[in-house]
């Protein structure tokens, strides 16, 4: 997008309503700052709570505006919302809570400082109004020269008696401010909606019934010299791509010679220049240059346009009559033109998601447009100049981690033993054609800029290139040599947080493309050096991070059930996460290569490879149609690569020697290290062997060019509560400080292991998503809402559900209510149905039996070689001592435990359930035999 920032004086059209609730009424909203050409929509009483607040007000806003807004916490009613044209530069402000009111706040980016607020005031007289009130204008009249404060402040201004309005009156006179608005604002004739200001010329003020609510409409208008962003144009170079292309694809492009001496560099240049030229031909590129407004395309639906014709001719009518009749036909014509409205956006968006019905990718997207405001980069950031900024910002960033670490490496070092793999890796083996077939179909589909065509039209066209393309794979893998070509990534800064000011820069983070070529010669090499890894019991046995059956889930499996077992033996256990900064980007190469070299076991032209692939690569940041210059990469794993991971796991192999030779329980993921101890109660001598082993650690990572975040490292005390107290005293005196709850791999952990916080937070996130889901399903099928439910619903009910174990009733019973809640909004079952009958029609196993199927699962797969080992350590097959008929069921052994928390280990919990299926079910030969299988027993459970 091609934008333009100019200076310029400015009248401002501005309007206040006191809406009374917003939800109904949004396109109503929408058509008043259309109509009256708006700048600015101050809206109060919204009404809106947290969860559903994005969603109507993203159909208030019109095209090309932006929304700011604030709700009322803990209790229905109030609320203020701002919506403004995005050329306004406008900075949200936040100065604290004031009980007595509710505001919303922005500095506009002008040739004055200049602040607006937008304020609503309960009318229950409150004492502390003015207090708060004086103590907002002693922070903004010192800090603004233009102030512009605008509200329902259920003061009666129109009485000069009123005591409010006395204390109002001489409260604006002590600060300079004046009120403009002269007229009744509300139905019973009194002045509430008011406009003050100070340092600012408001020269004209109308007070306008527009049969919205209550309240009249305050339009005014403001003159200010302000900074405006104008969205010019966007250069959208794309190909025509349809059916046919392939087809004829497939025809021009000629395969290089299968004997070619061409090297690996040339033979990828030349690859990529003959697919330009046949691209050229064939679908040649077009440059289509957009405007930058948006546009509300069911606004022209012929409903709308008739219904919109007839609220005009009721609303000149009404004035001229002032009859009630004429005023009552007008406010149901609002009703009906609301209504049409939102069945036509409805129908706009519906016919989008049938033409996707199965673009499982476009169906969020929509979703995400219609529920959630967009996040967008700063219009400041789109230039060239503004792209090296950042690409200077995300180097600098890696560059000080890495100045800070060095500083800090003691003249010793920690020593530790080399552990030397005995079998060598030398040299790749070539792949298949079969081999290269499986590797594009199960590669992701995303595109960047640096692909040679898009990444779904290439895996199409990709069997008329596979020569081509194992010519490419093989040469780089048997050469040792990795393309030149494909070692670029383009960074995109993504906003952290859609909360988060758009306009500084430590706000967004870097997300790395390559291009997909890369992936494909990568995901080769990775799968060989990945098997010789597994061959040669290279992993360490608690690092879960990417590898084959180990997720967070089993990570935290693990750490739970110890935690469990020493709480059932009368023990303490002291958890610790460590935090790194930006780990992955500071990987020291040569260190790396060593890994690789001592470590692993990789030489000669494997190792030659893994070299060519690490070194000289660069980046570069590209921020709408605007690149910068490309940046060195000196350090660093690639991010968004297929090999990142997997490196990384490699160079943090010898931490592990570090946390073992203290004799501390640790669990790796990717760069999450926890690390935990037990101690008998009294017994605190196992927590200097904790701050020695951090101290280790933290020595070991400055050597290896890794941030220890202390400030971030967060502990957890688990046990008895007296003596959590006492361990947490010890923990003081080695600069240890502990807390109740901490976020462990996406489980909000808390020191009685209740999970009351964790499940808090999928309550409230599930409970918002739910909200949204039921604001779009009239625009989507059963099939396409059941998507959306099982992706964001399901998605969270299930995260890492095998540790709920041992979880009382009563928080089982929330997760239940949230899937409750899902099938009724998927099946549209009224509140007062019993649910039951509508989860048995679904085919939805209840939270409970959902929890004991992951684990049961988890059990399967770890008893037939598809688990984690240590999963599989937990599980002891039952031997009896004699020969009985169970021998060979298939049971395990369990073990005794003597308190509730031993039974919700999972080294308990699972033998238990799992000796309660039928000995079917637990011979079944196959994973999906299984899960069958299983499904029909626990829905027969259920529902019996």
């Amino acid at each position: 997008m091609k934008t333009s920032t100019e200076n310029f004086s400015s009248t401002l059209h501005s309007a206040l309503l006191n809406v009374r609730s917003l939800a109904g009424k949004s396109f109503l909203i929408n058509d008043l700052i259309i109509k009256h050409n708006l700048n600015l929509m101050f809206l109060t009483e919204t009404w809106l709570e947290q969860d559903n607040s994005a969603t109507v007000l993203i159909e208030s806003a019109p095209p090309n505006f932006s929304f700011m807004s604030e709700t009322r916490k803990h209790r229905k009613g109030g609320g203020v919302a701002i919506l403004f044209k995005d050329s306004m530069q406008c900075k949200q402000m936040y100065y604290g809570n004031f009980p007595s009111f509710e505001y919303v706040a922005f500095q506009l980016n002008s040739a004055t400082r200049a602040i607006f607020l937008n304020i609503y005031r309960p009318p229950k007289y409150c004492v502390n109004f003015f207090d708060d009130f004086t103590e907002l204008l002693s922070i903004i009249c010192i800090d603004f020269d233009c102030v512009v404060i605008v509200g329902d402040f259920n003061i009666h201004v129109d009485n000069p008696q009123d005591r409010g309005t006395k204390e109002l009156c001489c409260l604006l006179d002590n600060y300079g401010l004046t009120q403009h608005v002269t007229e009744p604002t509300h139905n019973r004739g009194h002045t509430l909606d008011l406009i003050i200001s100070k340092g600012l010329n408001i020269p004209k003020i109308m007070v306008t019934d527009v049969a919205i609510s209550d309240h009249s409409c305050v339009f005014f208008e403001s003159t200010i010299s302000m900074l405006f962003t104008t969205a010019q144009t966007e250069v959208i170079t794309k190909r025509l791509i349809t059916d046919y292309t392939s087809e004829i694809f497939n025809q021009a492009l000629t395969p290089l010679p299968a004997l070619s001496r061409l090297s690996v560099n040339e033979l990828v240049e030349d690859l990529c220049s003959r697919i330009t030229n046949v691209m050229d031909a064939i679908a040649p590129t077009k440059v289509k240059i957009v405007s930058g407004k948006k546009r509300s395309p069911w606004r022209n639906a012929a409903l709308v346009r008739a219904e919109k014709r007839e609220c005009r001719k009721a609303e000149r009518r009404w004035p001229n009559t002032s009859l009630q009749v004429h005023y009552q036909i007008y406010k149901e014509r609002l009703r009906i033109f609301n209504l049409e409205l939102r069945n036509a956006r409805r129908s706009f968006f519906s016919d989008i998601i049938t033409k996707n019905k199965n673009n499982a990718r476009a169906l969020f997207t929509t979703v995400d447009r219609l529920t959630n405001p967009p996040v967008s980069v700063a219009s400041e950031f789109l230039s060239a100049k503004a792209c090296n900024e950042f690409a200077s910002f995300f180097n600098n960033k890696i560059q000080k981690i890495r100045q800070t670490v060095s500083s800090s490496i003691s003249g010793t070092g920690y020593v530790l033993s080399m552990c030397t793999n005995p079998s060598s890796m030398t040299q790749f083996n070539p792949i298949n054609i079969k081999t290269l077939e499986d590797i594009i179909l199960n590669l992701n589909s995303s595109t960047c800029c640096l692909d040679i065509l898009p990444t779904g039209f290439f895996k199409t066209v990709s069997n008329c290139m596979a020569s081509d393309l194992l010519q490419i794979v093989n040469m780089s893998l048997l050469s040792g040599v990795f393309p030149q070509a494909l070692k670029t990534a383009v960074i995109k800064p993504l906003l952290k947080k859609s909360n988060l000011d758009n306009s500084v820069m430590n706000n967004y983070r870097p997300i790395s493309n390559l291009p997909f070529l890369s992936k494909i010669i990568e995901k080769a090499a990775f799968q060989q050096l990945h098997n010789f890894l597994v061959l040669n019991n290279c992993f360490d046995v608690f690092q879960s991070g990417f590898r084959l059956h180990h997720s967070t889930e089993t990570a935290l499996i693990k750490v739970f059930n110890d935690i469990h077992l020493n709480s059932d033996n009368g023990k303490i256990s002291v958890l610790v996460l460590l935090d790194l900064s930006a780990a992955f980007d500071t990987v020291d190469h040569s260190i790396l290569l060593d890994r690789l070299e001592n470590w692993v076991g990789l030489s000669g032209t494997v190792l030659n490879w893994f070299a060519s692939y690490l070194k000289d690569r660069d980046y570069f940041v590209s921020l709408g149609n605007y690149t910068s210059e490309r940046t060195k990469m000196t350090c660093g794993v690639p991010q968004g690569s297929i090999l990142g991971p997997l490196l990384f796991n490699i160079y943090m192999l010898p931490l592990t020697q570090i946390i073992a030779n203290n004799k501390i329980s640790y669990h790796n993921y990717a760069d999450d290290t926890q690390i935990y101890i037990t101690m008998s109660p009294g017994d605190y001598n196992p927590i200097q062997t904790l701050s020695q082993c951090i101290e280790q650690i933290n020595d070991w990572m400055c050597q290896n060019f890794l941030q220890l975040n202390k400030d971030k490292t967060e502990v957890i005390v688990f046990g008895a509560e007296d003596e959590q107290l006492k361990v947490c005293a010890q923990l003081q005196s080695i600069m240890l400080k502990s807390t109740n709850q901490a976020r462990n791999l996406g489980v909000v952990m808390d020191s009685d292991l209740n999970l009351n916080s964790h499940i808090k937070t999928i309550t409230k996130s599930a409970y918002y998503h739910l909200k949204n889901i039921s604001r779009v399903k009239g625009l989507m099928t059963q099939q396409d809402l059941e998507k959306l439910v099982h992706a964001f619903i399901f998605s969270r009910l299930d995260y890492c559900n095998s540790v709920f174990t041992g979880l009382p009733k009563k928080s089982i019973r929330q997760l239940q209510l949230i899937q409750n809640a899902a099938a009724r909004v998927l099946t549209k079952t009224k509140k007062v149905d019993h649910i039951t009958p509508v989860l048995r029609s679904l085919h939805w196993l209840p939270v409970c039996q959902r929890i004991d199927f992951k684990i049961l699962l988890l059990v399967y797969k770890a008893l037939n070689g598809s688990g984690p080992k240590y999963i599989s350590d937990m599980l002891i097959r039952y031997e009896p001592s004699r020969p009985l008929r169970s021998s060979g069921a298939g049971l395990l052994s369990v073990p005794r435990v003597r308190t509730k928390r031993g039974e919700a280990a999972f080294s308990f919990y699972a033998p238990h359930v799992w000796n309660k299926l039928p000995e079917n079910c637990r011979s079944a030969e196959t994973l999906s035999s299984f899960k069958s299988q299983l499904k029909t027993h626990m829905f027969a459970v259920a529902y019996h």
